[in-house]
């Protein structure tokens, strides 16, 4: 699986997180909003998110069991108090577990 691939439970709510130190670093900037969207159809759930000025947490819930295990992609986009705007995802595999 990919850095960026999680497996979880449809009944588990966790929490995950994109660190975007090196690449905010590098202009000296900071996150000032993030906002996490799921898949359509994924089932997954924002339960809540934060974020400090290099790092983005979603905490997800839920999610469709699919025989094969789908993996769903969770976007979040930043913007910067600078004005930048980016996208990073998480890949999702729901599973009973």
């Amino acid at each position: 699986m990919a850095e960026n691939s999680f497996t979880k439970d449809p009944n588990a709510t966790l929490d995950y997180t994109i660190d975007w130190a090196d690449w905010l670093t590098d202009m000296s900037d900071t996150i000032a909003t993030a906002t996490w969207v799921p898949q359509t159809g994924s089932g997954i759930t924002v339960a809540s998110s934060t974020n400090t000025t290099l790092t983005a947490t979603a905490w997800l819930s839920g999610g469709n069991v699919v025989p094969g295990g789908k993996e769903y992609r969770v976007r979040c986009r930043i913007t910067t108090t600078g004005g930048r705007t980016d996208d990073r995802s998480i890949f999702l595999k729901v599973l009973d577990r």
